[in-house]
């Protein structure tokens, strides 16, 4: 491993501290995630835009309430984030959703996470969702599921979708030790077929499909909650075509695994993972084959609440990776919260908002930020929600409000957002993003699952610093590499392939 502690990833001079406004008044009516002991877990937030209006739109699951869409109203770029109320049909026992487009035509769908059998809503203008669960042929199962992810197979036009199940609450030897199978569904023409198991099964808690070694052959990653599956389970990688597990060759990792965060932390084009749980948060360094841990040094552990004097275990949920002051840097945010009162675990436990430095190392800026709230937070999203390229915080908490923060930070670096669009696979799913200025390259990996029970499909946000000019060059999910494109600073921009060159500005 390179010398991750020293070695300058960007020559970006520091930006000003981090700064963010509380904007939950701008929602419609405050949003609670609740529930008994089946929503303990999960409280997902699926980010889209539903109306193609360029405003990230919120899907929010609701566990014992319903879940809530809320469309993005705010009235210009750096203005006060605001949402009206959508049209929804009623859904309770919702415990996360992931927004795709299932069919291609354009408009995203979600993949709706549920205590008893899923569902996919087929998106339509004006962010209108219909039930097209059974149109789409899939017969999900009665079960608790936590965790999803989906890719686009060669030569199918619907995508292979992953459903990771929790607890098998039939069990009547559970819950102890009574974990359930996931479900892996490809597509047979237009429609799904029965599934495959995913097995064995250690309560999955997260999922994602990447392509982390970089070779064009997408893995399923799992990871798993040992409090229920007390010994014997591990986190889990398996090859996805045909469905098998790495063995020999994967280490038996054991933690309480909440959540899965990607993304290039060292700068060499392979994607980190950050693995929340109860008590360590792990992250691994990819070395191409394998993963290493990170050393404790770097910051991320985040093992312990940073406020107070409450030195129990911390509870981690949802990750996520960002530049939030856009100095070309990846950011970390963790969202905290015990699972309810559970006391071997902290109480009052803060989300970390971990700022990496030009170093490697990172630096919790949650308090002076004005975020170190101390719900029980599960799912959460950094994007950008008022157009000002500033990536914004969205956290649902399990029985307290839904928490929306507003990007205030004054001084901040040039970015760029880049949207692929790519036929039947219409969001690129797969694509690697690669951006490069005079101070480097960071790589983007397009992908559905991860996080806790919620993840987005927009505009891939890249912080730039103090550059003044940037280059795009796209791996995209048939395998063709693009040549290196000069792309505007400072605004999305829309980009299809064009043989071996890019579109620019759909």
């Amino acid at each position: 491993m390179r010398a991750l502690l020293t070695a300058l990833v960007f020559a970006f001079p520091a930006g000003a501290e981090p700064v963010f406004v509380d904007r939950a008044p701008g929602l419609p009516a405050p949003h609670v995630y609740d529930g008994g002991w089946e929503h303990f877990v999960g409280g997902g937030v699926a980010v889209l835009d539903c109306n193609a209006d360029a405003r990230p739109d919120l899907f929010a699951a609701g566990g014992a309430n319903p879940a809530r869409l809320f469309v993005n109203s705010t009235p210009g770029p750096g203005q006060p984030i605001t949402f009206s109320k959508g049209a929804l049909a009623e859904m309770t026992g919702v415990t996360g959703a992931y927004p795709l487009d299932i069919d291609g035509d354009g408009w995203l769908d979600l993949a709706v996470l549920r205590v008893g059998t899923d569902q996919l809503l087929r998106g339509a203008p004006d962010c209108r969702f219909t039930d097209a669960t059974a149109d789409w042929g899939l017969a999900p199962r009665d079960a608790w599921t936590t965790a999803f992810s989906a890719t686009w197979e060669p030569g199918q036009d619907l995508p292979t979708l992953a459903f990771g199940h929790y607890v098998d609450r039939a069990n009547p030897e559970g819950p102890f030790g009574a974990c359930n199978t996931s479900d892996l569904y490809r597509p047979n023409g237009h429609h799904y077929g029965l599934p495959e198991v995913i097995a064995p099964g250690f309560c999955a808690l997260s999922m994602l499909i990447s392509d982390w070694r970089r070779i064009g052959v997408p893995e399923l990653r799992i990871s798993n909650d040992r409090h229920y599956y007390v010994r014997g389970g591990y986190e889990q990688m398996f090859r996805l075509n045909p469905l098998v597990e790495r063995q020999e060759d994967w280490p038996k990792v054991s933690l309480w695994g909440m959540g899965i965060a990607s993304g290039d932390v060292t700068g060499d084009g392979l994607p980190e993972v950050m693995l929340t749980s109860m008590g360590d948060q792990l992250l691994q360094i990819n070395t191409g084959t394998g993963f290493t841990d990170a050393p404790y040094e770097i910051g991320t552990y985040a093992h312990v609440p940073f406020l107070g004097d409450d030195g129990r275990p911390s509870t981690g949920w949802h990750a996520e990776f960002g530049d939030i002051d856009n100095d070309g840097r990846a950011d970390l945010f963790i969202a905290k919260g015990n699972v309810d009162q559970m006391p071997s675990n902290a109480i009052n436990d803060p989300n970390n908002l971990l700022m990496q430095g030009p170093d490697g190392h990172f630096t919790e800026a949650a308090e002076a930020a004005g975020i170190a709230t101390t719900e029980r937070s599960r799912g959460a999203a950094l994007a950008d929600l008022n157009g000002d390229g500033r990536l914004d915080i969205v956290v649902v908490n399990r029985r307290a409000p839904m928490e929306i923060w507003q990007n205030a930070t004054e001084i901040t670096g040039h970015w760029a957002g880049v949207e692929p669009v790519f036929a039947q696979n219409t969001r690129a799913v797969g694509a690697w993003l690669e951006v490069r200025t005079g101070d480097g390259e960071q790589a983007r990996e397009v992908t559905v699952g991860g996080g806790h029970a919620g993840g987005q499909a927009g505009p891939v946000h890249f912080g730039l610093g103090d550059a003044t000019t940037a280059e795009l060059r796209i791996i995209w999910p048939n395998g063709t590499q693009s040549e290196w494109a000069s792309i505007p600073l400072d605004r999305v921009t829309r980009v299809a392939p064009d043989g071996r060159g890019l579109k620019l500005g759909l």
